[in-house]
């Protein structure tokens, strides 16, 4: 496995449940705040058990394709709040990080 994918996913195994975290802030933690595509692409394979959906747009965007809904539910379940729009209110559920 690509060594900067697992950094990523062991980010991922942290946040906690009713929290996110941006692909940009990831990157941003792990020292390469130019690398948010890295973080996307590592988390279309991500491995099986992490909160995966935890993991949105900086600007609260659910991304996702054929996802998208699956992964705003299960935000829902969580209690993420929602911006009228359907962005998740990064404000209030955002995880400042380890």
């Amino acid at each position: 496995m690509n060594p900067f994918f697992q950094q990523i996913y062991d980010i991922v195994a942290q946040i906690p449940y009713g929290r996110v975290v941006s692909y940009g802030q990831i990157a941003w933690m792990l020292g390469r705040p130019r690398a948010a595509r890295e973080v996307g692409r590592a988390m279309r394979c991500c491995p099986d058990g992490l909160p995966w959906q935890r993991v949105v747009m900086q600007d609260g965007t659910i991304a996702g394709g054929m996802y998208a809904e699956m992964r705003r539910a299960l935000l829902e379940t969580e209690g993420v709040a929602f911006l009228p729009d359907g962005r998740v209110d990064m404000q209030t559920c955002r995880w400042s990080g380890c």
